[in-house]
């Protein structure tokens, strides 16, 4: 596989991250760097380390898996966003939001949720005996940026749609999830 189509792969590979990312700006109060960081740090590395696991672990790990791996991201997703969408319908301003993204049991949810698809590319990789430092440095590297820069679009957005904006990344959570349900039950 070379460099171009692995920078494609992982470019992919962190649009999930890269819409949780964005949500979790919006709801991050106060928004600070290393809350931020710490964000973007969980996603990648878990977005990297999926694929390796996958390859590790091989074909017998799949068939254990691709049969509720979609319900439980699924699930995840679907529980923080209709949570964020009753919060952003809340009239009183002063109500926090329905979760912490920088909190590390939301996050290690999170991360898990948006990298099992990650796990699935890994699996194909032990078949096409890639070896896996390029891919996972790739993985994490592009990740890691694509996170940043969504926590920053999210903080933008956050501030001026205000409820709108938690209301429109509970559905983006939502649809991740409708996503991943979708991919799994219809196309594979």
């Amino acid at each position: 596989m070379s460099i171009f189509e692995l920078l494609i792969l992982a470019v992919g590979l962190s649009m999930d991250s890269f819409a949780v990312s964005v949500t979790s700006g919006v709801v991050l109060k106060p928004f600070r760097l290393p809350s931020a960081l710490k964000i973007a740090s969980f996603l990648a590395l878990f977005q990297g380390a999926m694929p390796l696991l996958g390859w590790c672990i091989g074909r017998e790990f799949q068939k254990y898996i691709q049969d509720y791996d979609h319900w439980i991201a699924f699930g995840v997703l679907l529980i923080l966003g209709i949570n964020m969408i009753r919060e952003g319908r809340a009239k009183d301003e002063e109500t926090p939001c329905c979760f912490n993204p920088a909190n590390t049991k939301t996050l290690l949810g999170l991360s898990v949720a948006t990298s099992i698809d990650a796990l699935a590319v890994g699996v194909s990789f032990a078949f096409l005996n890639m070896h896996m430092l390029a891919p996972t440095l790739m993985i994490i590297g592009v990740t890691f940026v694509c996170s940043m820069f969504a926590l920053y679009l999210g903080k933008y957005w956050g501030k001026r749609l205000k409820h709108g904006a938690e209301i429109l990344g509970g559905v983006i959570l939502i649809l991740i999830g409708v996503k991943i349900l979708i991919e799994h039950l219809f196309f594979q």
